[in-house]
Formats: structure tokens, C-alpha cells, sequence
């Protein structure tokens, strides 16, 4: 339990951490690249520049094959022809008419861009062959429950190489589970605002199947593309975006309401990019080239702060329906995460290393451990920024002297730019990950020699703010040293500097 939960725990109607959304792509592995569907054609007897013809009967099959399931369901098929109508507004106007029993909901058509191949002859080397191009065709999208999952949809294009698209969102499936166990709940917008038993939910939600949903997606896959029949392949399912939700549900709205408000005023102001690196399990150097920041957005049904990291993940902190503090990480590139793992090497050998995240189903549960991870050190460093009556203790304590045996140390003068640079430099946020060292802290304060910042190092031990670990010189924060530390630098950058900033102006 995080310091944020004890402090609040009086106001909680309980906690839970749960897969939010999910979008997993589909690809037939003979077939998704040019090269293959090159050598699969010639295989089958096709010449290159026949390549329209050859597409134009699966097209025809996923169609008529759409407008079978729509007849047997009793639905018509709706053309989506702008692009501002959201779909998902469309599907649950039907769902407040059909009800959420499983089957078939809705099946909507969109002509939207795609993958494809167009046929080229190299007049150079002679060589007739497919080159990859984008075009457009016609989409459907499959919207249906799923007893297990929920709500879902499936995006099938109707021309080739016939990449899938899967959606299925965590709540849902949580929901189903606890239907079928009968415990009660309720849920707004993909956020349970009451379990009769949130330790049972939780146990659930960590107890999630990939090899059933494998067997889903082979189901659906089957029944929606019809022209998987044609080729040797099965489809290989990957991750495209996942969404991990942590969730702090409060009892009533006036009591997460000035507690979000604090942490929101104090967030967007006292993160900084390395403490996005942090949150995210990365440590930032100078070989990174990404893009890093924090936004601020207020939506309809709340607010919402964003930190991002090079656009392939990011971590953001929602009110959700008034009485849900939502921490959620945020994959759009699962490569991004890393883990040692057995890695193979040109030459055939193998070896253990540290490398990106496969992207394929089979990486959830290590993925969902490392966005979990995000989300509590997001949790840990919101818990050391909140402070609902900015307590001037810790401060006060780190700015006076302490005891050397027989000597005295000074502290830590906010405004005195060599001890504010220290502060800022102990926080940062790859001195979380892999600890402080004196090598490391020459490298963000260049103007210290190596016996300048061993002195430092062992003024911030004599004010408890570091600890050493092991036998190694390497050290960390310590509790206090994280809450002053925090409470020093919100201090001076939330209260201190607005207030002087008019001042100084006039």
C-alpha cells in the first residue's frame, strides 16, 4: 500500500489494477510483407501483374460474407462516410436498445487507407515482383460480446494483405468475470465506482488468460475473414496498444476533488523529464533524441495530465466519473519496455540480455508487470508532492545544521543556487533507478571535483537524506530524503517563486 492509500485510506471505497484498453493487430506471416506475397503468388501459379485479379475474389467473399452475418443477426450494415462520426457513439445507441447480451451489436463500413501491394518490373535486373504502397478500401468493423470479454470490435479490411485489427477493453472483461461469480458492482465509463469485494476483483484481473484470448481471436478471425481459408497461415497476433489502469476509488466526489486538484496543480509543474524516464522504467541520457513532456487537458467528463516519452509510451492521471483517481500507463510501442531475455544473435548464438519487449500476445503479463511498476512509482512520487497542509517540517529540518561528532554540517539553502542545483540533481530520475554514485553525480554537477561531491555526498548521509547500500558506494533517497526533498522543490517552484514573480516584476 503506497503512502498516498494510507494517508487516504478512510475516503477509499477500495483499489484496483486492471488492463484498460487493448488494440492487437493481426497478420497472416506468408503474406504481410511484399517479398512473401511475391513468392506465395508464384507458388500458386499466379504471374505477378495478375495480382488485381487474384484479390478481387476475396474482396467480393469478405462482402458478401459481412452481409450473411448482418441478414442472420437482423442488422443492417452502416456506411460511415465522414470521418468526425465516432463510431463508438453509433454502437452505443444501439447497445441502449439491444441490451449488452452477447452476439453480434453492430457491423459499420468505412472506406479508410490500407496496406497493399502494387506489382513492379525492374527493367534493369528483369525482375517482376510486388512493392509495397498504401491505398484505400473498404473496412468493416464488427462490433459483438463477447461472453468472456465484452464489448468488442474487429476491423477487417477487404483487400489484401488483410491486417486485423482487435479491440477489447479490460473493464469490460473484469465485468463479465464478476458477473459470473456474482459479485456486485458498478461501472461508469471503463471505471468501477463500487465492487462489493475489490480484493476478489483484483485477484481476478491478475488472473487473466492470454492463451484464451489466443483462442478468441483465432475464432473471431475465422468467422469474420472468410478468406483466411485461402492461405497456409494462421494469423500472428501482436500488441499494438495496451492501457493499464491503477485506480484509487473514493467514496464520494467531495473527497477526491481538492486532492486532485493539488496533485494536478503540483504535477504539471514539478515533473520534469527525468522523472518521466523514471516513471516509464528508463533512464534518460544524452543519446536520447525523443520528445518528452506533460499536458494538461480538460475533457468533457474531467481533466486530464499527460506525460509522454518519445510518443511510444506515456503516463497519464485522470478523475474518472467524479471519484476514480486513475493512474494509467500507456503503450504504443511495446519495444519500448525492456527485460532480459534470451536473445539470438547473427552468427546462430544465444545469449541473455537486456532487450526490447516482443510485441507478440504472449508478452502481455510482462508487459502488464512493468506498466504496474510505472504506475506505482507515478503513485510513489505523487504521494511525496501531496502534502494538504504543506508541512514545513521536513524542510526545516534539511536547512539545519547537522552533527559530525564533535563538528557541525550545514544544511541546505533552497536559494543558494549550488545547494538548490544539488537537490535538483539527487532527484533525478536515473539516481532512482541505478543510484547515486560520485562518478555519476560529477556528470550532472560538472563544476564539482571528485572530493567536492564525496563531501556532498556525505553531507546529504549526515542529514539522512541518502543511505548507503551494501558494500558498495553507491547510495539512494531515503524516505525522509524523498518527502523533503519533494516538499523543498514544490516549496520553492509552486509557492515561493509565484509569490516573489509579481514582486519582481513591479
Amino acid at each position: 500500500m503506497s503512502d498516498l492509500e494510507q494517508r487516504y485510506a478512510e475516503d477509499l471505497a477500495g483499489t484496483l489494477e486492471c488492463l484498460d484498453r487493448v488494440m492487437i493487430s493481426g497478420t497472416l506471416p506468408g503474406i504481410c510483407y511484399a517479398q512473401g506475397m511475391t513468392a506465395w503468388l508464384g507458388r500458386a501459379g499466379w504471374r505477378i501483374f495478375d495480382y488485381p485479379r487474384f484479390a478481387q475474389p476475396l474482396r467480393e467473399a469478405i462482402r458478401a460474407n459481412a452481409e450473411a452475418l448482418a441478414e442472420q443477426a437482423g442488422i443492417e450494415i452502416e456506411f460511415i462516410r465522414k470521418a468526425h462520426i465516432r463510431k463508438e457513439d453509433r454502437v452505443q445507441a444501439v447497445l441502449k436498445q439491444r441490451g449488452d447480451h452477447p452476439g453480434l451489436v453492430h457491423i459499420l463500413s468505412a472506406m479508410e487507407t490500407c496496406p497493399t501491394y502494387k506489382p513492379w518490373h525492374d527493367k534493369r535486373t528483369q525482375r517482376t515482383y510486388l512493392k509495397p504502397d498504401t491505398g484505400k478500401c473498404l473496412h468493416y468493423y464488427f462490433y459483438f460480446i463477447d461472453e468472456h470479454l465484452g464489448l468488442c470490435h474487429l476491423r477487417v479490411p477487404t483487400w489484401c494483405p488483410f491486417r486485423l485489427q482487435f479491440y477489447f477493453n479490460g473493464h469490460n472483461w473484469l465485468a463479465r468475470q464478476l458477473d459470473r461469480r456474482g459479485v456486485g458492482y458498478k461501472l461508469i465509463d471503463n471505471a468501477f465506482v463500487q465492487i462489493d469485494d475489490f480484493a476478489k476483483a483484483q485477484s481476478i484481473a491478475d488472473r487473466f488468460s492470454v492463451k484464451r484470448l489466443h483462442q478468441r481471436l483465432d475464432r473471431y478471425a475465422k468467422r469474420f475473414c472468410p478468406v483466411l481459408k485461402t492461405f497456409e497461415h494462421r494469423y500472428h497476433w501482436s500488441l499494438m496498444q495496451v492501457e493499464y489502469a491503477s485506480d484509487l476509488v473514493f467514496e464520494s466526489p467531495t473527497r477526491l476533488q481538492p486532492l486532485y486538484e493539488a496533485l494536478s496543480r503540483s504535477a504539471i509543474h514539478a515533473v520534469k523529464p527525468d522523472h518521466v524516464a523514471t516513471f516509464l522504467g528508463r533512464k534518460l541520457n544524452g543519446h536520447f533524441e525523443g520528445e518528452l513532456g506533460n499536458h494538461y487537458h480538460t475533457r468533457i467528463k474531467g481533466t486530464r495530465i499527460k506525460h509522454h516519452m518519445a510518443g511510444k509510451a506515456s503516463i497519464k492521471m485522470y478523475d474518472k466519473a467524479g471519484r476514480v483517481l486513475r493512474l494509467e500507463t500507456t503503450a504504443n510501442d511495446v519495444s519500448f519496455f525492456k527485460h532480459y531475455r534470451e536473445v539470438e544473435h547473427r552468427d546462430g548464438s544465444r545469449s541473455m540480455k537486456l532487450a526490447p519487449m516482443k510485441k507478440t500476445i504472449y508478452s502481455l503479463p510482462l508487459l502488464i508487470a512493468r506498466m504496474r511498476s510505472a504506475n506505482g512509482r507515478y503513485r510513489s512520487f505523487l504521494s511525496e508532492l501531496e502534502s494538504p497542509t504543506a508541512d514545513p517540517e521536513p524542510v526545516r529540518k534539511l536547512s539545519a545544521p547537522a552533527r559530525n561528532g564533535d563538528r557541525h554540517v550545514r544544511g541546505f539553502n533552497l536559494f543558494h543556487e549550488a545547494d538548490h542545483a544539488a537537490l535538483l540533481a539527487i532527484a533525478r530520475g536515473e539516481f532512482q533507478i541505478n543510484g547515486i554514485t560520485n562518478k555519476g553525480l560529477r556528470a550532472v554537477l560538472p563544476d564539482h571535483s571528485g572530493s567536492q561531491a564525496s563531501r556532498l555526498l556525505k553531507r546529504l548521509r549526515l542529514h539522512g537524506v541518502i543511505k548507503k547500500v551494501g558494500r558498495r558506494y553507491k547510495y539512494y533517497l531515503t524516505r525522509f530524503g524523498r518527502s523533503a526533498v519533494a516538499a523543498a522543490l514544490k516549496l520553492r517552484e509552486l509557492v515561493v517563486i509565484p509569490t516573489l514573480a509579481p514582486a519582481h516584476a513591479n
